[in-house]
């Protein structure tokens, strides 16, 4: 039987977060960014990249690739491009200097790229691509980490990683669009939620040492093989390939940071560095034609695909980001459920730093 859950409101979870960053010798105003979007990641029901993700922050501080103090820094500005280096540091403050930048040009040149090299995990794509949407702006961000996890079509081993991508637009009346996905069949965070809860995984999500499909979340986690999102050839695996593949592009090669299994070929295991890419652009939808036109159609494609035909037995239609902003408004009025060995763990990371238990 499963745990009963730990339920903590909003407001108490990022409260922990902050303490702990902060004794971590991350600055305020970092910390409070980053303590906010981890908290707005569990609001929006994804689980595997908010609280569910510091224990291993703590643990890579402790182990020397994370420098939280560190200050991110502006390489290059120029038109309608610029590079951000992260500095050793966590993705979360960064990605959202960078994205603001993105935004910035978008609204001088009608778009704006933004890139990072040299940084770490940043959390859910989607708290990026919306920040573009305050701005009635189209938003899209990706991004990389060094340790692989995707196996290529016809492969059987790991060579890069989950390599997810989001994409946001703003509507009408309708919430707005809001894509976040990894280009493998799952994120890695979702295994490790399934393996803190005892539960088991479906076939088509990871593989064992010997390249079958396995339903055990622990075995998964511990050979990090995810096939490509769509799963085999001939079921568009190689469509998921190539998508990882184009972040890698995007995120990594783009702005000079890690790409493919390039952690495992040299000496940056060594040298305790994840260097981390991204990459922020920002649209603007009036460069084309009238903003309010562009809303008036997103909402007619919506009222389109919500009132198609349903399958049997099913009660709704989702556009992409409903249910995460459905969850979010239910969890901040009844409060963010936890796995208990995740408050454990938390608890664990907060005693050695001498910050009050989550609970």
């Amino acid at each position: 039987m499963a745990e009963t859950p730990v339920v903590v409101t909003h407001t108490q979870l990022e409260r922990f977060i902050l303490d702990v960053l902060l004794a971590m010798k991350m600055p305020r105003r970092p910390a409070e960014t980053t303590a906010g979007l981890m908290v707005r990641t569990d609001l929006r029901g994804v689980d595997s990249h908010g609280i569910g993700m510091l224990p291993k922050y703590v643990e890579w501080w402790r182990d020397g690739y994370l420098v939280l103090d560190a200050e991110p820094r502006l390489v290059r500005d120029e038109g309608a491009t610029a590079l951000f280096d992260s500095g050793k540091c966590l993705g979360h403050y960064v990605s959202t200097l960078a994205m603001r930048k993105a935004i910035e040009k978008a609204r001088a040149y009608g778009i704006g790229i933004a890139t990072v090299r040299n940084s770490s995990h940043f959390g859910a794509a989607a708290n990026y691509s919306m920040l573009a949407l305050e701005h009635d702006l189209i938003g899209l961000s990706t991004t990389n980490m060094p340790v692989p996890a995707a196996v290529p079509t016809f492969g059987r081993k790991a060579m890069f990683s989950t390599n997810p991508i989001s994409f946001a637009a703003p509507a009408g009346r309708h919430a707005p669009f809001v894509l976040d996905m990894a280009t493998t069949t799952v994120a890695i965070g979702k295994l490790t939620i399934a393996a803190r809860w005892g539960k088991p995984i479906p076939a088509g999500w990871a593989l064992d040492a010997r390249g079958r499909p396995t339903t055990d979340a622990g075995v998964a986690l511990e050979h990090r093989l995810l096939a490509p999102l769509g799963g085999s050839r001939e079921l568009g695996g190689h469509k998921g390939y190539g998508l990882g593949v184009m972040v890698d592009i995007l995120s990594g090669v783009l702005s000079g940071a890690v790409y493919g299994n390039l952690s495992e070929r040299t000496d940056m295991r060594e040298r305790r560095v994840h260097n981390a890419g991204h990459c922020f652009a920002a649209l603007d939808p009036a460069r084309f034609r009238p903003l309010e036109e562009f809303k008036r159609d997103m909402d007619d494609m919506f009222d389109a695909l919500k009132s198609s035909p349903r399958a049997e037995g099913q009660e709704r239609i989702y556009v992409a980001g409903e249910p995460e902003f459905e969850c979010e408004q239910a969890r901040r009025r009844d409060g963010i459920p936890l796995a208990p060995v995740l408050v454990a763990q938390c608890d664990a990371c907060a005693h050695e730093l001498g910050v009050t238990p989550l609970a």
